[in-house]
């Protein structure tokens, strides 16, 4: 048997649809299982034996027809037996179409659903405290009724090499070993999933002030400005905990580093997902765009808790598309005090810390 799953997005969704690759590798020990993602994502895959080959989808797929064609006809050589198509745009329609599959999987929309033998609704609503993340994943491969106990954990491997390179950087910058590590997740991927750096400053002294703890920021050299800015706002007290300079070098010694870390809290992003497949606990800040519906996952106000602005100035949100919450995504931000959920901070840090 030969399947292809099909996610080109960003970290956090590939991470999460991998848990579809885990659970067919369980179901088909000797299948064929092929993963489509983008070539930047492919550090959270290295060590997962559910995949057999990545097929990288690159920007040249993106910006030449002729590349995605040519891409579409390379998989249609594979003669695919199942393809799922966990991303479901244009350019994966394209390739679904192409692949001639004897079976394709993906959630049900309008007007393509002749894609596609099995059409799968698409939820609107979480059922668990797994999210809608991780449930949607789940249903894509609910019509193969698996004969296995269904796994709905992504996960990360870390090497022993990694591990011990990523304990020298931690003694390189003399981190303390008698006190537990906290990472910040400190910067979204964009501005508009940013939570306001000064409000960030004040989290980050919450976390000081209720818990003897190692600090670390996760950024990117980059974005050293912002974090700076975070920094020099935080009270000295604070300034002293934190390791402001110990960074991985790369996605993967990032991995590693949050594998010796002890909780993440800070901007929903690749981050916070990396460090759930590290079964790391994660308090999330969402954007106000963001439904906290979809990426809240694993929720049980103890090792996993969120907030969101909607949870505490639900007025805000009143008649507002996703669209509208969008463009006013900076200005709800100003709304977003972080003395709404210093409670709550200090309740995590409690029950996952002290």
């Amino acid at each position: 048997m030969k399947i292809l799953v099909i996610q080109q997005k960003m970290i956090g969704d590939v991470l999460v649809s991998s848990i579809i690759c885990n659970n067919l590798r369980a179901a088909y020990p000797d299948a064929q299982i092929d993963y489509l993602v983008y070539a930047s994502t492919t550090p959270v895959l290295e060590g997962n034996a559910s995949m057999d080959n990545i097929i990288l989808f690159e920007e040249k797929h993106r910006k030449s027809k002729k590349e995605l064609l040519k891409l579409g006809f390379q998989i249609r050589n594979e003669k695919y037996d199942l393809v799922i198509d966990a991303y479901s745009k244009l350019e994966s329609w394209i390739l679904v179409f192409l692949s001639n599959a004897k079976r394709k999987i993906s959630y049900k929309k309008p007007g393509r659903n002749f894609l596609y033998t099995d059409n799968v609704p698409f939820a609107p609503f979480p059922k668990t405290n797994l999210g809608l993340a991780i449930e949607r994943r789940l249903s894509l491969i609910e019509p193969l009724d698996l004969k296995i106990a269904i796994n709905p954990i992504p996960k990360l491997f870390v090497s022993e090499k990694e591990n011990q390179e990523a304990l020298a950087v931690f003694e390189k910058h003399n981190v303390r070993k008698d006190r537990k590590t906290v990472m910040i997740s400190l910067l979204g991927s964009e501005k508009l999933k940013t939570y306001p750096l000064e409000f960030m400053s004040k989290v980050v002294d919450y976390i000081a002030d209720n818990a003897d703890v190692n600090i670390l920021f996760n950024y990117f050299p980059k974005q050293i400005e912002d974090a700076k800015t975070v920094f020099n706002a935080c009270k000295p007290s604070t300034q002293e905990k934190i390791y402001f300079d110990l960074l991985g070098s790369d996605l993967r010694s990032f991995i590693a580093i949050m594998n010796q870390c002890d909780l993440i809290i800070g901007n929903d992003g690749g981050a916070i997902n990396m460090a759930k497949a590290l079964e790391k606990p994660s308090f999330i800040i969402f954007s106000p765009w963001i439904e906290k519906k979809i990426w809240a996952t694993f929720e049980d106000e103890i090792h996993h808790l969120s907030v969101h602005l909607k949870d505490y100035r639900s007025d805000l949100f009143e008649q507002k598309s996703e669209k509208m919450l969008k463009k006013e995504a900076l200005s709800l931000y100003q709304e977003f005090k972080p003395e709404f959920f210093k409670d709550k901070i200090e309740s995590f840090l409690e029950k996952n810390i002290l």
